[in-house]
């Protein structure tokens, strides 16, 4: 879930109090002075004390004055009025003294986060031990008729402390203000962290960046930009290495699930038994090594996005409950008696032809209507071949900052014969390719042809030759094996035509004619 970056203002005192060292700091202030440990929050409004049953103070005279609502009302007041003070000094760091209402000795220490005033910590309660401040006090809570009686026996048990005692009580609360910025500090940079991540992730996956410009992806982008904001079942089809996945990303991260989790399976990736625990989850003692309850990925993936991959290798006992799923919202987990309910968004891909396999009766009739709801068709990368340029410079830039490499370029005939090759892999196959060639370019800053695997420079010299002449006769094959031949002795030569010739055994003039021939010199050029 997003994560709002957190207001030094909002620090949570109960977690504060539950710090390790805050406790023990609290327990050697307790120990040795017989004093606790208060806070007020940054507005003022909130006054706690950590962990008064584990470690409660034995301050008589105070404890008279709150048992009394009135006394209560002006100790709290005090301690606000105390971190008001403190609040409007803004950065100021410096721990201070007072009276409160009754004459007793307070210590106040700000806690300053990244120069923001968020808090204080309060002690006392005690009388100095040089001097005698004692008559002063019943004249100042006469207000709550306390009895004469009741009030010596108090003062008679209050703490006392030096001035070095209030000097190292001051050192600790300093530690405990301390305690409590690293801690806040180190909340409000996870947060901090988490809300980047997720910023990155709408990011990574908002269709807009997705690569691509030509006509079959804007007419996609057109279609999910009506289809993000809707619940319907979307079934994505596409060869495979086209990005489906990516895909079903972009609708979840731009939707109003966005903030859920998203979830994918591959339901080729396990046998009927275990996917049906996958995804349904399974209670202890299902079936043999269930030795305790599993949750399943659709409970997992409550309110958000589920993702599921290569759905026609699904078997039709687990059509079944995916049907059900998809209509109820509910289903049973293996071995189960009740029935979950769950808030999922289905995404349903696959590369085979679910159509043609309902006609086949393999692909249940009522669960292929249900889940092409909305068809999203990803085209394969031999029909938009206009993207292949930018899909290589977002390659090659995502590969060169991966191995903190300077960014490297192509040249026109490398380009050009990615821009002939039919990428049967599609876009999966191309960033593999980018990826091989940005390894073998080493300290190279420009790749040339010559460096494609031999499937793509052999594949487009097939095409082309198959495109100058009518297929299947004797002349064609004669042609293609000697067009061929020349290419490659004229790259394994940088194109001298001496050496080449030499090595073909025929003249100079000869070659030279075949090249010509052949428009061996165009790609040459375009190298």
């Amino acid at each position: 879930m997003m994560h709002e970056w957190t207001d030094p203002h909002s620090v949570n005192w109960d977690d504060i109090r539950e710090l390790h060292a805050i406790k023990k700091l609290a327990q050697i202030i307790n120990r040795r002075w017989n004093l606790g440990l208060g806070f007020v929050s940054g507005d003022g409004s909130h006054v706690t004390a950590p962990q008064q049953n584990e470690h409660a103070t034995v301050r008589a005279m105070c404890q008279l004055i709150q048992s009394k609502p009135a006394g209560l009302a002006c100790c709290e007041r005090t301690g606000a009025e105390a971190a008001q003070g403190l609040s409007a000094n803004g950065k100021e760091r410096h721990a201070i003294q007072y009276s409160c209402h009754a004459g007793l000795r307070e210590v106040a220490v700000p806690v300053v986060i990244e120069g923001l005033y968020v808090g204080t910590v309060l002690a006392g309660g005690f009388l100095p031990s040089e001097g005698n401040g004692e008559p002063a006090i019943p004249a100042r809570v006469a207000h709550l008729a306390l009895p004469a009686a009741d009030q010596q026996v108090a003062l008679a048990r209050q703490p006392r402390l030096a001035q070095s005692d209030v000097a190292y009580l001051i050192e600790l609360m300093e530690l405990v203000a301390e305690e409590i910025v690293a801690f806040q500090t180190e909340v409000m940079r996870k947060e901090r962290r988490l809300d980047q991540m997720q910023k990155d992730l709408l990011l990574r996956y908002s269709y807009e960046q997705i690569v691509g410009r030509s006509r079959p992806m804007q007419e996609l982008y057109r279609l999910l930009d009506k289809i993000i904001d809707s619940d319907s079942t979307v079934l994505i089809q596409g060869e495979n290495g086209t990005g489906k996945e990516l895909i079903a990303k972009a609708i979840h991260y731009n939707s109003l699930r966005k903030h859920k989790r998203f979830v994918a399976q591959n339901c080729s990736a396990f046998n009927d038994n275990l996917l049906d625990s996958e995804l349904f989850g399974h209670k202890k003692g299902a079936f043999t090594g269930a030795v305790s309850d599993k949750q399943g990925l659709f409970e997992v993936a409550d309110g958000g996005t589920f993702f599921l991959d290569e759905i026609g290798d699904m078997s039709p006992s687990l059509q079944v409950k995916l049907l059900r799923v998809l209509q109820e919202g509910t289903f049973i987990p293996v071995g189960g008696t009740e029935v979950r309910r769950v808030d999922v968004r289905v995404i349903a891909a696959t590369n085979r032809d679910l159509k043609r396999m309902v006609e086949r009766a393999e692909f249940r009739e009522d669960l292929y209507y249900r889940v092409n709801v909305i068809n999203l068709t990803i085209p394969p990368l031999r029909d938009r071949k206009e993207d292949i340029p930018a899909l290589v410079d977002h390659f090659l830039k995502k590969y060169a900052k991966g191995r903190r490499l300077k960014m490297k370029k192509l040249t026109k005939g490398c380009l050009d014969r990615m821009m002939e090759y039919n990428w049967p892999g599609n876009i999966r196959e191309l960033e593999n390719e980018i990826e091989r060639l940005v390894v073998l370019a080493g300290d190279d800053k420009v790749i040339a042809e010559e460096m494609l695997s031999a499937r793509i420079r052999q594949q487009v010299i097939r095409d082309e030759i198959a495109g100058l002449h009518e297929p299947n006769s004797l002349p064609d094959a004669v042609s293609a094996l000697e067009r061929n031949m020349i290419y490659e002795v004229l790259k394994k030569t940088h194109w001298n035509k001496t050496k080449a010739a030499h090595e073909l055994r025929i003249s100079r003039r000869n070659l030279i004619r075949k090249v010509s021939k052949y428009k061996l010199d165009q790609r040459k050029a375009r190298g």
